[in-house]
């Protein structure tokens, strides 16, 4: 029987023991994701390169396998302040730690070591593929006029790969997100409200895999992240955008999107370096694309997503 597209179920659970399956079910443990895709059997290709009195196409040897895994969610509360989103367990295997304060928020920020694996699954049509010991990286785009997402990049090592059914999955304590737009977000950038056309940002973390001789793991090695604002042009006297980069000058950030509690989601930075400004135009009006960097200030406090 044809296996359909449309017929595909991820989850995702937080690790006990990093590497060993913490077997996520479709009711506790379901992922609500889009454009999502699934490289199944990366790694190295190991060529023999024989001497022999003949030609021909010796083979290959695979070695050092594993999967990566890519996808968006929606960026939306979890439904009450102080409860964790859905999404939770993925940002938390990107080396964010979660701090949860009953009835006021949910707060993330990073970490530098003993950052938390976790198990995910995908079931396409009945054919499931786990991956364990998975770590990965996030972005962020929030445009105006369209749906603010995370894109996760996922990898993990080779897990139980299997016919099983397609699990019934619980969505509900995903979030309905809300545009974009002047009535849902508000976007300040060096201590001032900035009017913005387009924000994204990339956490940035180098995510390797190593298959040494008495371990395989996966491994989160560095975090350098950056980002990218399109603004309206203004005249200097509001803001010289350049001056401001040619005195590696920085400033706090804050993004917030939602108004109503239970489905509001905050980022925060306090110390952002500006980049290189170029110059552009949309619908005819000029802007400003500025990249952005997020520094650290005293270690592991660059940035923070708050979900209340």
């Amino acid at each position: 029987m044809a296996k359909k597209w449309r017929n595909r179920a991820i989850l995702a659970k937080i690790e006990t023991t990093a590497g060993t399956d913490a077997t996520p079910t479709g009711s506790a443990n379901a992922m609500q994701m889009t454009n999502v895709s699934l490289e199944p059997l990366l790694g190295n290709d190991l060529s023999r390169d024989l001497v022999l009195p003949y030609l021909g196409h010796q083979g290959i040897i695979l070695d050092g396998n594993y999967a990566r895994l890519t996808g968006e969610v929606e960026i939306a509360g979890a439904g009450a302040a102080g409860t964790a989103p859905a999404y939770g367990p993925l940002l938390r295997a990107c080396g964010l730690a979660e701090v949860v304060t009953e009835d006021v928020d949910v707060v993330y920020s990073p970490v530098s070591s003993g950052q938390e694996t976790a198990t995910i699954y995908m079931n396409n049509d009945g054919v499931n593929q786990a991956l364990v010991y998975a770590r990965g990286t996030v972005t962020m785009d929030v445009k105006p006029g369209a749906i603010p997402r995370f894109r996760f990049v996922m990898t993990g090592l080779l897990g139980t790969i299997a016919d099983a059914a397609l699990p019934t999955v619980d969505l509900a304590t995903f979030i309905k997100p809300v545009p974009v737009n002047k009535a849902n977000t508000t976007f300040s950038l060096h201590g001032a409200s900035r009017i913005a056309e387009g924000i994204t940002f990339d956490l940035g973390n180098q995510v390797e895999t190593r298959f040494l001789i008495g371990a395989e793991t996966v491994e989160i090695v560095d975090r350098q992240m950056t980002g990218s604002v399109i603004l309206e042009m203004v005249a200097l006297a509001t803001k010289n955008w350049l001056a401001t980069a040619l005195a590696h000058t920085t400033g706090p950030l804050a993004m917030a999107h939602g108004v109503t509690a239970g489905n509001i989601v905050e980022f925060g930075a306090g110390k952002v370096q500006i980049g290189r400004p170029t110059i552009g135009e949309t619908q005819r009006i000029l802007n400003n694309t500025l990249p952005l960097m997020v520094l650290p200030d005293t270690g592991n406090d660059e940035f923070t997503i708050t979900v209340k």
